[in-house]
This record gives C-alpha cells, sequence and structure tokens, in this order.
C-alpha cells in the first residue's frame, strides 16, 4: 500500500536496493516501519551535480512556452493521482487524508500558476540619455539551484521550489524529508512522466548535514532555497553566504494572533480552531500565540475549547479523524514539556495537556491553555503541535508590542470589526503575511515569505521567480 521510495538523478530511479545505506520511514500513527528510504553516496550526490549543470546548459535556452507546457502536465498528473499521493502523506507524516487531499490540490495550483506566469518573465526598454544608445534589461536563470524541503508539507513546500525554478530555467538538485519522503518521489515521477529532460530535476536523500554541506559548497551550485527551522537556516545562509550565493529562506514562526473586543468574538474562535488543529498545529503559519481582549476573553475562551474538545484524534486514514498524530516521537515529549512549564509558570490546561497513549503512535490531544504568562516557553519558542496558549491584553499599542517582542516575523492574524483598528494593527505587525478577521495566505498567486528571523525571500506571487533570475543591464551604441 506505501509506495516503494527512490532517488531521481538524471532521468533515472536507484531503489533502496541499488545503494548501500537505507534508513527505515515510519507510520506516526503506529510508529512501526513502512518502507526502506536509499541514501545517496557523495558519488551519487556529485553525478546529481554534473547531471544539473549538463542539463542546465541546453534547458536555460528553452522556450517559456515548452516549460509551461510541462508544468501545465505536472498539474495535470498531479490531480490524475492525487489519491495515491494523498494516501502516501498521510501514511508516512499522519495528517488525516482530507488534508493530504487539500496539499496535492494545492501543490497541482503552484504548478499550473507558474506555467501560466512564465511566460511572462520580462526585461525591460530603459530610455537612453543619448539617442543613439539602446539599453535595456532582460533575465536570465541563475543556474544550478539546490533545495531542501521539510516533513510537514511534503509535497507543497517541494512543488513551490520546483516549479519556480523550471519556470525560470533552471535546474534543481532537491533534498526533501526523510521522515515523509512518498510525496517527493511522487513528484520526481511525475515531472519524469510529463517530459522534463534528464537531470534537470534530480532527487536525492541522506543524513541532511552531510548532504547540504556537499551540495551548498560545490561551485556548480548557485543558488540555494531553504523551508524550515531558524538555526538550520541560518546555518546555511551562512554556508551560503560564504560562498556568494543567493538565498531564499522560509524559515520558522510563532505567529501572534490579536483578537479585538469589537470581532464576531465566536467566529474568531471557531475559525482559530480549525486553524490550530490543521496537521495538528505542525504549520509554520499556524496561530500560536492567542492575545485575547479582556473584555472577549472569557467568551473566547468558551467556544475556542468547545469547538476542539470535540475534534476526533486518530489514525488519517480514518474518515472520521479530524486530526492525525505529530511527525515524531520526540514531538511528543517537546508538546508535554511546553505544557508542563507553561503550567509551573502559573498557566492552567482547560483542555488536554496529556500525551495520549495506548495506540503506538504518536499522538498529543488539542490542548488550550489560559492564563500564560509572557515568561513562559511557549510564548517565546514556536510549538509547532496543537497547544494554544491564550492570555489577555488591553491596550492595543500594549500588545503590538508583545506581539512583536520575539525575533519572528512569519505571519499574523487580527480578528476586529474596527477597518480603522484593522490597518493600524496590519501596517505596525512585524510579519511578512497579515490575515485579517480569515485565513487567506499561502495561495499560488500571493507571495509567502517573512521577515526578521522568519527569513528572506518570497514564494509564489510575481515575486516567485525573483531567487531564481539574474538581471542583465545591456547598454548598445548604433
Amino acid at each position: 500500500m506505501y509506495p516503494e521510495l527512490s532517488m531521481y538523478i538524471d532521468g533515472k530511479f536507484i531503489s533502496a536496493a541499488d545503494v548501500e545505506k537505507t534508513q527505515d520511514v515510519l507510520n506516526p500513527a503506529t510508529g512501526k516501519p513502512i518502507g526502506k528510504l536509499p541514501h545517496a553516496s557523495k558519488n551519487d550526490l556529485d553525478r546529481a551535480l554534473a547531471a544539473a549543470q549538463k542539463a542546465f546548459e541546453s534547458w536555460k535556452r528553452t522556450s517559456p512556452l515548452e516549460r509551461s507546457k510541462i508544468l501545465r502536465r505536472v498539474a495535470e498528473l498531479a490531480r490524475e493521482r492525487s489519491e495515491e499521493i494523498a494516501r502516501g502523506i498521510t501514511m508516512d507524516m499522519g495528517k488525516p487524508i482530507a488534508e493530504s487531499r487539500i496539499e496535492v490540490a494545492a501543490g497541482a495550483e503552484h504548478a499550473e500558476w507558474h506555467a501560466e506566469e512564465c511566460r511572462r518573465i520580462y526585461g525591460r526598454v530603459i530610455p537612453p540619455r543619448n539617442p543613439s544608445v539602446r539599453q535595456y534589461t532582460v533575465r536570465e536563470p541563475v543556474g544550478v539551484c539546490v533545495a531542501f524541503t521539510p516533513w510537514n508539507f511534503p509535497l507543497n513546500q517541494a512543488i513551490r521550489k520546483m516549479v519556480a525554478a523550471i519556470g525560470a530555467g533552471c535546474t534543481m538538485i532537491l533534498k526533501g524529508p526523510e521522515d515523509s519522503p512518498s510525496a517527493v518521489v511522487a513528484l520526481a515521477k511525475i515531472f519524469h512522466d510529463a517530459g522534463l529532460p534528464p537531470g534537470c530535476m534530480n532527487i536525492v536523500w541522506g543524513v541532511p548535514a552531510e548532504v547540504s554541506q556537499h551540495l551548498v559548497t560545490s561551485p556548480i551550485v548557485r543558488k540555494v532555497s531553504f523551508t524550515g527551522s531558524v538555526p538550520v537556516g541560518k546555518q546555511l545562509a551562512a554556508l551560503a553566504g560564504a560562498h556568494m550565493k543567493r538565498v531564499t529562506m522560509e524559515l520558522g514562526g510563532h505567529s501572534p494572533v490579536l483578537v479585538f473586543d469589537d470581532a464576531d468574538v465566536e467566529q474568531a474562535a471557531t475559525v482559530l480552531a480549525g486553524l490550530k488543529q490543521r496537521n495538528a498545529g505542525q504549520v509554520c503559519v499556524a496561530p500560536s500565540r492567542f492575545y485575547v481582549h479582556e473584555k472577549a476573553y472569557d467568551r473566547f475562551l468558551s467556544v475556542f475549547v468547545d469547538a476542539l474538545q470535540k475534534v476526533k484524534v486518530g489514525d488519517g486514514l480514518e474518515a472520521d479523524t479530524r486530526m492525525g498524530p505529530l511527525a515524531h516521537q520526540r514531538r511528543v515529549a517537546a508538546m508535554q514539556q511546553f505544557v508542563d512549564e507553561a503550567v509551573t509558570c502559573g498557566a492552567t490546561a482547560m483542555l488536554g495537556g496529556e500525551a495520549l497513549s495506548g495506540s503506538g503512535g504518536f499522538f498529543f490531544p488539542p490542548t488550550v491553555l489560559r492564563d500564560v504568562p509572557d515568561t513562559a516557553r511557549i510564548m517565546l519558542e514556536e510549538p509547532f503541535g496543537p497547544v494554544a496558549p491564550v492570555t489577555r491584553f488591553s491596550d492595543t499599542d500594549d500588545v503590538l508590542r508583545r506581539a512583536n517582542s520575539l525575533p519572528f516575523g512569519l505571519a499574523s492574524y487580527v480578528f476586529t470589526n474596527s477597518l480603522k483598528t484593522a490597518r493600524y494593527v496590519s501596517n505596525n505587525l512585524e510579519a511578512g503575511m497579515v490575515n485579517v478577521n480569515h485565513f487567506g495566505i499561502a495561495l499560488a498567486e500571493t507571495p509567502f515569505g517573512g521577515i526578521k528571523d522568519s527569513g528572506m525571500g518570497s514564494e509564489g506571487g510575481i515575486e516567485s521567480f525573483d531567487g531564481y533570475l539574474n538581471t542583465k543591464f545591456i547598454s548598445e551604441l548604433s
């Protein structure tokens, strides 16, 4: 039932039977192995680098119409194979099958949107000072790119980088998440079947630090894209910077939520409960610090707790499951530590608070903590799980100061029925993305990215290709 896993180098698939080193892939709902993943040797990495460099020499000259055609076919194949891909995601990552299907559908949209937008990578003509001079700019692909993608959205995070690079005329080597690899293998097969020439896309696996060191320092590589934690992102950015390589970094966050007393408090609580349970809270833009106006505090908590209390936790393949397991056993221990430390600081657990046992899987229930002090660890560090710390505020400028006090700046949320408040808070929140009264980010046509320690550059929207293109200025005297 679980697909066979492989690497993909220079148009050829390499299975676990063909390599010396492999690792087990576990189902987080059971804790049991479901597959074997091949690891790349240094020779494999060098073959991928050589293949990507060779392919770039011809791919960079292809017509945008040809690139568009292939990306359109990628979108079509993703939709055709949605069910099998979604099942694989649920088996190795854990999210409910309905969420996995949504992830595949969103990935297909990214391929489709980039297929359109890559036909519109324009330069410009600049009016000259001398009428005998013609001066203009052109956009050119940067070259061979390497990408490193996370386990929480294994298809969506990988395909964003793939379609931007391929659409821009670059070639790529991608190391996906060893914990949830099936979606990336499925994407390799899709690009292969869509007619992408050998070497344009290569997939490798291995020990992350070893693979990244080898690839990032290679003189062949000109661009590094990473989605993951802040500490690892800083290490990779420093490594790339030492070699003057361009980077796109989408790093961690700790998304503040500001609920004002003039908001539709019941609707806000319901929307936020749904966002918090999504992927068991393992979402970089999940609401994770809840600041609720003191006049709305008790009403918000009542609806919020009631909504999360009804969430069915279980194996993502079961039809009635609304929240699956955490991806790793270590995440369960991390959630318990966050809860215990917050309670020691004076918080109260209104819901959940203890790991679920007996299934063999990595389950932690939706948990709501009230009256959490700003000094508690969970208010300072991203929990990346289904634990929601809720605290009060009374003054707008004070809550903005608290929301902006951390080094993170990815996503944020505002709930208010006052246009004046919405604009003031949106303008003053230090975040790359602001949601007002709903969740409206991460669409193919909109930029996705953070500021401060949450990264640099954007994926999605017209900004998507910027990290994969050089601007060349040409001045001609006739």
